[in-house]
């Protein structure tokens, strides 16, 4: 179902992206951003299910900046090297990508965003940041919490996981009291949940939050 592609974004560098499209004409474009393993079959089989759906999906490599075609497993061994790339690519220029992808996913009409981990935090700052979003969901961003200052352009929605040991969930509960108007889920699951890759996967949460996400995109991207 999907190919790679470049993307060009708005101060020249090229990165890859993973593109999936749906069969027909399709009902919107969502961009997918990764976690800190780059983009890899998960990235990819979450982007394919979003065209399954009927939507023009884009995950653009966000890591290409530092090191083109970096992908991760989930297991121990894999961890360090996943973290390390965090330091080597600011927020600032992910955005810059994140923003080619919004313009790519756009011929599709209204877009969305998704992200997962460190992209979960991505979409949260999208959705304030970067024109062109209609709609945006982000999943155990921790780095969420550290950016109350933000405001979304666009219905945003966020899950979080109760048992998640990287986001303390007390944390979680007094952010959402702040923010009684954000769609704002705590699942009985730890962090990764939505990743069948991993050993923290948890079905029922995981569906639960796709039927919701789900919802949502269907909702503003209509």
């Amino acid at each position: 179902m999907g190919e790679d592609m470049r993307l060009t974004a708005s101060d020249g560098f090229v990165c890859d992206a993973y593109v999936a499209r749906p069969v027909g004409v399709p009902k919107g474009g969502i961009v997918v951003v990764q976690e800190i393993f780059g983009v890899n079959a998960h990235i990819r089989s979450v982007a394919d299910r979003y065209a399954a759906e009927g939507y023009l999906a884009v995950a653009p490599a966000l890591f290409d900046r530092a090191e083109p075609g970096f992908q991760s497993g989930y297991q121990p061994e894999d961890m360090p090297r996943a973290y390390a790339m965090i330091a080597k690519v600011a927020s600032g220029p992910a955005l810059l990508d994140i923003a080619a992808a919004i313009d790519f996913a756009a011929e599709a009409g209204k877009v969305g965003v998704v992200g997962f981990c460190w992209g979960g935090t991505l979409a949260w700052s999208a959705a304030a940041e970067l024109p062109g979003l209609s709609a945006a969901v982000g999943y155990y961003g921790g780095g969420v919490l550290g950016l109350t200052e933000l405001q979304p352009n666009c219905p945003t929605m966020l899950h979080f996981g109760a048992k998640d040991g990287h986001i303390p969930v007390d944390k979680v509960r007094e952010f959402a009291a702040s923010r009684p108007e954000l769609p704002l889920y705590i699942y009985d699951a730890d962090h990764g949940f939505n990743c069948d890759a991993r050993g923290s996967y948890d079905a029922t949460s995981a569906k639960l939050a796709q039927e919701r996400t789900s919802a949502h995109f269907a909702k503003y991207l209509a």
